[in-house]
């Protein structure tokens, strides 16, 4: 594990790997919210590898992990169920210049835990599909412009949503401006953006929930919403599947989209995504009909067996080993567990969780209570040096019990600095260097 006394800890062999790292890939990383960047200065660990809920870096730390792969492992890292199911598939080959069967029975698996769907069709990643699903709309509608809920962070890596972050760097204006935003839970705004470019948008598309649960009838006002304008409803189901239901948050809230997209849990760190829905828009993309074709998804790998293999795995596990529920008791554990801590040190008011149990994330807040890039940058500094890797707490179900007391002490030590902090009104001593960036950002 880290060493308690954080003024000691060092990264030597990861400070020189993330060197190595920023010569070769742009960013150090392969995701933007990887990148060392969101981590306390030379305090980026570079991992060498996991089990369960643990991963090890290259100096030979051993961290409790949240989060895991961008909360696509939820199941633990190398899952024996899932790891079986890929092996399997390994010795029989992976890519074919036909459809394998194991395409069929994988979507057959999928409509079977997701029955709000009527067809599948699998990608690689979520921006695969929520793209695929953003020119379906499109088709369907004959409209241009794509409404996004703006109160959530990400859609796709793809033009038509980064055009509407801080980096925005080298898209088109014009297409930017195709796609407009709602806010989250209020129907009126949403109505009113409907109406302003009547016969104009072609999707509404979101996560069904997120930080806050939906208000009561949201989503089935913005059902309604749709029906009446005439647009495509889309749920981004990245997050929300299989950490709200195995058939997401569709399956909890019973509202049923038109469209929908899965991914990160579906695979448990393999590379799988989803694109689900009605027969009628989804049959566009296919052979079936008369009307233009639509290039709907067409990816050399999105059907690689051994990924496809490895969903069927986690589904078959969620469904036989309650998964679901296991981890919102263990979010409920670890957040009991780090609001006493924070409390007991006087920062319950500073430390601030928020999310379902199963989804759990942290804001680090200032000593007027605004939300603080510093005071997170020392609290992830205690954390690491407590053997604790969290740039959330988002649970999987691979924790056990002594891994969220280990957790609660990290935080509990953490949390005595963070109190010293705002005492002194100035986090700056306990930060050991640059703050922590958002991942959204104009400048590098």
């Amino acid at each position: 594990m880290g060493t308690e006394n954080s003024e000691e800890f060092t990264l030597p062999r990861s400070r020189t790997a993330n060197e190595r790292l920023h010569a070769l890939i742009p960013g150090g990383a392969h995701t933007y919210a990887k990148g060392d960047d969101q981590y306390p200065e030379d305090l980026a660990p570079v991992i060498s590898h996991g089990l369960g809920s643990h991963v090890w870096d290259v100096d030979g730390n051993r961290y409790v992990e949240y989060g895991s792969g961008m909360r696509s492992v939820s199941l633990g890292h190398a899952h024996p169920r899932v790891l079986e199911a890929v092996r399997r598939e390994l010795d029989r080959g992976s890519n074919f210049v036909r459809p394998s069967i194991v395409e069929v029975e994988a979507a057959e698996r999928f409509l079977a835990t997701v029955p709000t769907a009527e067809m599948v069709k699998f990608g690689k990643n979520g921006s695969d599909v929520t793209t695929a699903a953003v020119r379906l709309a499109r088709a369907a509608t004959g409209r241009p412009r794509v409404a996004v809920c703006g109160d959530h962070p990400f859609f796709s890596v793809d033009d038509w949503f980064i055009g509407t972050t801080p980096m925005s760097a080298g898209i088109p204006a014009a297409t930017t401006e195709l796609t407009v935003a709602f806010p989250y839970g209020d129907l009126a705004a949403t109505e009113e953006l409907l109406t302003r470019y009547r016969d104009e948008i072609a999707c509404l598309i979101l996560e069904p929930a997120g930080h806050t649960e939906p208000p009561p009838g949201y989503l089935a006002g913005l059902r309604e919403l749709a029906d009446r304008h005439g647009c495509v409803l889309v749920f981004d189901e990245m997050i929300t599947g299989f950490r709200w239901s195995e058939a997401g948050a569709q399956g909890l809230y019973g509202v049923v989209p038109d469209l929908s997209t899965f991914g990160k849990a579906l695979g448990n760190g393999f590379a799988v995504s989803a694109l689900a829905g009605r027969r009628d828009l989804m049959e566009l993309g296919g052979l079936r009909h008369c009307g233009d074709r639509v290039f709907l998804l067409s990816t050399t790998h999105g059907a690689e067996t051994h990924s496809l293999a490895a969903a069927m795995a986690v589904q078959t596990t969620y469904a036989e080993e309650g998964v679901t529920a296991r981890l919102h008791a263990l979010g409920e554990r670890l957040a009991a567990g780090v609001r006493e801590a924070a409390a007991c040190t006087g920062v319950g008011d500073h430390l601030v969780l928020r999310g379902r149990a199963s989804n759990l994330v942290f804001a680090t807040l200032d000593e007027n209570g605004q939300p603080s890039q510093q005071y997170r940058t020392l609290f992830l500094r205690r954390l690491l040096a407590g053997g604790v890797l969290a740039p959330s707490f988002v649970v999987s179900s691979a924790l056990g019990d002594a891994d969220i007391d280990r957790t609660v002490d990290a935080v509990a030590r953490a949390c005595a600095v963070y109190r010293k902090a705002l005492d002194a009104a100035d986090p700056t001593p306990w930060t050991g260097g640059r703050p922590v960036k958002p991942v959204f950002r104009r400048l590098a």
